[in-house]
């Protein structure tokens, strides 16, 4: 079991569905998706995060236009850079292998799905290309899945996070079901009892947890708009709003996922950094107390540590 007090040994940010439109336009005449993106990277730079990669599971561009790979990749690479953090990119339904693999990965255009392995440290990063051109399902070819199980045949240090745009899973709100990843049972066979700790997906527009073939799969929602969850069977609502990003801890013996708003809301309280270092140094006992006050005095209570 994890201990309270271990800190991450990696860090990822967890973005999906950017969907950039040609410069000056709206999605659906409405979502700035560009400025969405400025938001997100805005909010982890303001926490001071240093993540080693910023992943983002695909969908980059609406419609696979050059000019929107162009926009994104120095937006992403300059917050990478200023965070301290490496870029992974995966292909959606949405984008263009050819576009994609010039554009983004300054490799020669190409029709073949976009496979790759990095490294950080010990920790093994698989992404695998899960669309089918022309087409907004997910397909896994057979020489995908070899080519999968011979990199999995060699277990990495600190195990290996499996990325892809489709989600290997039903879709319990039935928004999606004629887009879902297709033979899902076969990519089963290959990941189960492999040293993949957690599978990160996007597609869906909002965001969801499951297992896959006894593996953690966390599904990260869109920048750019979400679909709700409250429709009635067989319909849908995408909505200006809820857009999110995931925060991905690895630790020696868990991975934890969390969701972190795009947007920012009125402040209800504040506890600063000096003051959650004031909090940290307490026993556990006395951190125990603390949190069983009131909201105001329990500030008190820790400013008053703060001033002996």
């Amino acid at each position: 079991m994890t201990d309270p007090n271990e800190r991450p040994s990696r860090f990822i940010v967890h973005m999906s569905d950017t969907h950039l439109v040609a410069a000056g336009d709206l999605l659906y005449g409405k979502v700035d998706c560009d400025a969405n993106v400025a938001a997100a990277l805005a909010q982890l730079e303001a926490a001071q995060f240093r993540p080693d990669a910023i992943l983002l599971t695909g969908d980059l561009a609406d419609t696979g236009l050059a000019e929107a790979y162009l926009r994104l990749r120095p937006q992403i690479e300059a917050a990478a850079e200023r965070l301290g953090s490496r870029v992974i990119w995966v292909m959606g339904n949405h984008d263009k292998r050819d576009q994609f693999r010039s554009l983004l990965l300054d490799q020669e255009p190409s029709d073949e799905p976009v496979d790759e392995v990095h490294w950080i440290g010990g920790l093994r990063i698989i992404v695998l290309d899960s669309t089918v051109p022309g087409y907004h399902h997910g397909e896994i070819t057979d020489a995908q899945l070899a080519w999968l199980r011979s990199e999995l045949a060699t277990p990495a240090a600190e195990g290996t996070i499996l990325a892809l745009h489709h989600p290997p899973m039903p879709d319990p709100v039935y928004v999606n079901v004629g887009i879902e990843l297709q033979d899902q049972h076969k990519l089963a066979d290959v990941v189960r009892g492999s040293d993949i700790r957690s599978i990160l997906a996007g597609h869906l527009h909002y965001s969801t947890n499951t297992t896959f073939a006894g593996i953690p799969l966390s599904v990260a929602s869109a920048t750019c708009y979400t679909n709700t969850v409250t429709e009635p069977e067989g319909s849908t609502l995408g909505v200006d709003g809820a857009q999110s990003i995931n925060l991905v801890h690895v630790y020696e013996e868990q991975v934890v996922h969390t969701i972190m708003p795009v947007h920012t809301f009125p402040t209800l309280y504040e506890t600063n950094g000096d003051l959650m270092r004031l909090f940290n140094a307490l026993t556990v006992e006395q951190q125990v107390a603390v949190l069983a006050m009131p909201i105001t005095e329990r500030m008190s209570y820790v400013s008053a540590l703060r001033a002996d």
